[in-house]
């Protein structure tokens, strides 16, 4: 898959009808993928941590998951259209598992949490093959990986925020069975409802961060750090 290198780190030039087909070929054909979301702050931290760095490249898919990485790509007359969320990957993956009976297991958030987000998934896609979920207040890492291998699960979705959760795919990837593992942040939270994702309008004009900032005015110092990502995006090109 082709990508643009924007500061540093690898962002996918693709769609959701791409990424889907990709990972279908992969999980299918036995191939271990590992997709993470990039946004603006992961990139800017990213810029001062190394290792965090080199674990971001380190992925299969980088998605380009915050609409300031679709802003950057576009001033620096790149090729990256839209965004792919991690949440909206997440359902896509989760369409995927139930139209092709591959095996999901879930891992992380509060124990009413993830029950209540795997319940919401049966719900929501007929027939989805959700084989287990395990919450990620589990001290013992051995008992997660015997969980996760006892279920024989495909895909596996990892929500214990950035970068926690990709530091440890990238270190159990090849202990457990899933062929595709996901970091989905607080996507359980959302599917379980215990947070309201903005409208669909301002979801499709990439407003979801004006959203965010109305009902947590605290992420104000989050928002002027786009800023500051963009002006580096358009004036740097260093990696």
């Amino acid at each position: 898959m082709n990508k643009e290198n924007i500061l540093g780190v690898d962002v996918c030039i693709t769609d959701y009808t791409g990424l889907k087909a990709l990972v279908l070929r992969d999980v299918v054909g036995g191939r271990k993928i590992f997709i993470v979301a990039i946004n603006p702050e992961k990139i800017l931290k990213a810029r001062k941590d190394k290792k965090l760095m080199e674990l971001l490249n380190s992925a299969t898919y980088q998605i380009p998951d915050g609409i300031g990485v679709v802003y950057a790509s576009k001033l620096r007359n790149g090729h990256i259209e839209s965004r792919i969320t991690g949440i909206d990957s997440m359902n896509m993956l989760c369409e995927l598992a139930a139209k092709n009976d591959l095996k999901v297991f879930l891992y992380g958030s509060k124990p009413e949490t993830v029950a209540a987000a795997a319940k919401k998934l049966e719900e929501k896609y007929k027939g989805i093959n959700i084989v287990g979920y395990i919450d990620g207040y589990q001290q013992d890492n051995d008992k997660v990986v015997e969980a996760i291998n006892k279920s024989g699960a495909e895909i596996l979705f990892v929500a214990m925020g950035s970068p926690k959760q990709e530091y440890w795919i990238r270190d159990n990837m090849d202990k457990v069975c899933p062929f595709a593992f996901q970091g989905v942040g607080g996507s359980f939270d959302v599917i379980s409802g215990n947070i309201k994702r903005a409208p669909k309008r301002m979801q499709k004009l990439g407003l979801e961060w004006l959203y965010r900032l109305i009902k947590e005015p605290r992420r104000i110092g989050r928002q002027i750090k786009l800023l500051s990502f963009l002006y580096l995006a358009v004036f740097y090109t260093d990696k």
